[in-house]
């Protein structure tokens, strides 16, 4: 039985979600490209724009978790619907938090001589950069084309580990006049760097889950 026009309009509807959550997902990726070049490079003027830019990903945010609201209160969903509006809930929380874990890393732009003077740990800090950004890009990638394959790889794996024996001993030898302090902030970035790469995972475990309906994925995202 073909679908009538109320249905049909709910339909493109929950596809126009879709498209707007990878909007943001966009704007998500552009800041985290300034963070991993405010890392590289200390560049406090670039600091000051992922800042700035952070407040459009906010509003996005809210608009999008509104607009998710106002489509459960007008039509009674069926289940796949609701099972979509609800991922989308999540995955926009994700985003959103991939986003305040990059400020943390931008707001030490101020301290950036002083994570550089310390060598090794400042070189595994840029590779856990690149290892964020590259796990978030497959994040937004399988968000775009709902691929079950994609989502199922970042939920399983963990790349982050192999930075953690190398991290924890580099920064522990961490010394000095300014050894405390350089250790503090070099562990504020690695820990958001880190998390970053698990909320993406969580976001490919919110995708198997959204693809397949089994419940038993949801395991996957408690990182």
């Amino acid at each position: 039985m073909p679908e009538g026009p109320v249905r049909q309009a709910f339909a493109a509807e929950l596809e126009h979600l879709r498209l707007q959550v990878e909007v943001m997902g966009v704007r998500v990726d552009e800041n985290l490209e300034r963070t991993r070049e405010v890392l590289r490079t200390g560049d406090v003027d670039l600091a000051a724009l992922t800042v700035q830019a952070d407040d459009l990903i906010d509003a996005m945010n809210v608009s999008l978790t509104e607009r998710c609201y106002d489509l459960l209160t007008r039509e009674s969903p069926v289940a796949g619907d609701l099972r979509f509006i609800v991922s989308v809930l999540r995955v926009l929380s994700e985003l959103e938090r991939i986003g305040d874990l990059a400020l943390r890393v931008v707001k030490l732009a101020p301290e950036w001589e002083l994570l550089r003077r310390h060598h090794e740990t400042f070189d595994i800090l840029l590779s856990m950069a690149d290892t964020a950004v590259e796990q978030y890009r497959t994040a937004l990638r399988a968000w775009a084309a709902q691929d079950l394959g994609l989502a199922a790889e970042l939920a399983d794996q963990r790349p982050m580990e192999a930075f953690t024996e190398r991290f924890s001993r580099e920064l522990l030898g961490i010394d000095g006049p300014d050894a405390v302090l350089a250790a503090v902030r070099t562990l504020v970035a690695g820990r958001s760097l880190d998390r970053i790469a698990d909320h993406a995972a969580i976001i490919g475990a919110r995708i198997r889950y959204l693809i397949t309906g089994d419940p038993a994925h949801l395991t996957a995202e408690i990182r």
